[in-house]
């Protein structure tokens, strides 16, 4: 995460030089879903995305069809397997639709390749050049929880919609975007006491390091608990939080999705805005489901947080938290699981100078997660 003191020019230097895995944010990100035309159609409808690329048996590709979706720097890809016998099918029997590869953008995908595997990474794709007219795509992968992937994207010498043996997708149906900007975090569920190993791995493999820490104390209810470490790279272009169950009177949330997931995986997606009470309604407007805190959060909210250039009574009708840390504030809303299996679900944030995750809204927000559970029979 970036600190607010610029740093010595010979420092910064050292650092640069220090960061054998220099990110330049996320790419893209996989999902493996069962019908990836429909889902396609969900990003675009309800999430504002725009349509960029195909991949196919139209375009020679026999096995699966993917479609590229695409809001500001946010670019889902949606595949889907073409046949029942295929990894994918296997994949989305397991689990659901759900995260496949987290695509982190560099310079040198084969040098990122390299460094990571010769640390501990387990390949897992070798580096390979893609090219087509429009130039050249170099890709790499690691793996990393359950079954997802790192997948290491060199893209400076291409200049088409997505990547070689994608089309440009240009359907007559586009819906207004909504604001969303880019890809504030991602975040892991693994299983109990996976969190710290998983903490080293992205320490000794791809050169993170652990800025923040949530134990069960800091997130828990009367009923359950959980205890979260927030890893960054070293721009902080990039953050993964990795939580884990923890002892609690009934089941947690990562001990739901675990369940439910049949493994670890993305557990949320945080998706910033740089207007929140605007993205927020439009997408209620179109269908999207948020959790909801009882109104008395917002009793107390200011005196909490201090002043705020939002109007209080706009977040409390939209369902809106906030929080402060020591450089500004943040407002943050979840939505309800948009999978029928209780897993997969996102954040929308914006932030006002602060650098935290919403420690202060913690309670509140388990609180509205478990009764979700509770109504699903899951608690």
């Amino acid at each position: 995460m970036p600190t607010t003191i610029a740093a010595p020019k010979k420092k910064a230097a050292r650092a640069a030089q220090e960061d054998f895995l220099p990110l330049e944010g996320t790419d893209h990100i996989e999902f493996y879903v069962g019908n990836a035309k429909q889902a396609a159609h969900f990003y675009q409808s309800a999430l504002g995305f725009q349509p960029v690329a195909y991949s196919g048996p139209e375009t020679g590709v026999r096995d699966r069809a993917s479609y590229v979706v695409r809001q500001n720097k946010i670019t889902f890809v949606l595949t889907t397997p073409i046949r029942a016998k295929h990894p994918i099918a296997d994949h989305i029997l397991k689990h659901g639709d759900g995260v496949k590869a987290i695509a982190l953008k560099v310079k040198d995908a084969t040098s990122a390749w390299k460094e990571t595997t010769k640390r501990g990474g387990k390949s897992y794709m070798e580096p390979k050049t893609l090219t087509d007219k429009q130039g050249k795509i170099v890709l790499s992968g690691i793996h990393t929880y359950g079954e997802v992937a790192h997948v290491f994207v060199e893209r400076d010498d291409y200049t088409g919609p997505f990547m070689p043996g994608f089309v440009k997708w240009d359907p007559s149906f586009r819906a207004p975007e909504t604001g969303l900007q880019h890809v504030d975090h991602c975040v892991g569920n693994v299983g109990w006491n996976q969190m710290n190993p998983w903490v080293k791995f992205y320490e000794d493999v791809m050169g993170f390091r652990n800025i923040l820490t949530f134990d069960d104390k800091d997130i828990s209810t009367e009923y359950s608990a959980l205890m979260s470490k927030v890893m960054s790279n070293g721009n902080g272009f990039v953050k993964f939080p990795i939580n884990e169950p923890a002892e609690g009177k009934k089941k947690s949330q990562v001990e739901e999705y675990l369940e439910f997931y049949d493994g670890e995986g993305v557990q949320h997606i945080a998706m910033a805005t740089n207007n929140i009470i605007e993205t927020v309604t439009a997408l209620q407007q179109r269908g999207l489901e948020f959790l909801r805190v009882p109104s008395t959060y917002y009793d107390t909210l200011l005196d909490r947080v201090g002043h705020i250039d939002e109007e209080l009574n706009a977040l409390k009708r939209i369902g809106i938290l906030v929080d402060r840390d020591d450089e500004g504030y943040l407002l943050q809303i979840f939505t309800k699981p948009v999978e029928d299996r209780p897993t997969l679900f996102f954040e929308i944030i914006q932030r006002k100078g602060a650098k935290s995750f919403g420690k202060g809204n913690f309670k509140a927000l388990f609180e509205a997660i478990e009764r979700e559970q509770a109504a699903r029979g899951n608690l």
